[in-house]
């Protein structure tokens, strides 16, 4: 069985980052991830063909947007949500329509 790479917490590029969410599926998938519960593949977008599905979760696990994790057969999802708000503060909160806080009188941004 092939190891699937997940790129360290600090080895995650916010152009990976922004490639990989640049897709509405791919969007779609980390707005289902978003509550922080891992999920069973087969859960999330079952309209989508799985040969589709497979190429959206190596884009988003080698970004380092999710983690895979095998369990006999099912194959499980997670949002690296620590790391991503480690890494860059605030971008996740941002792309899934959060509110950006307003910058205070005199601060550039």
């Amino acid at each position: 069985m092939a190891v699937t790479h997940h790129p360290a917490a600090g080895e995650i590029e916010l152009v990976d980052v922004l490639a990989a969410l640049g897709h509405p599926v791919r969007m779609g998938i980390v707005r289902e991830l978003a509550s922080g519960e891992e999920r069973f593949c087969g859960e999330i977008m079952p309209d989508v063909p799985k040969s589709s599905m497979t190429h959206h979760w190596r884009a988003l696990r080698e970004s380092g947007v999710i983690r895979q994790r095998r369990d006999g057969r099912r194959l499980y999802l997670a949002l690296r949500r620590a790391d991503l708000e480690a890494r860059f503060p605030g971008l996740l909160d941002l792309v899934l329509g959060g509110e950006a806080k307003p910058a205070r009188s005199g601060e550039s941004g």
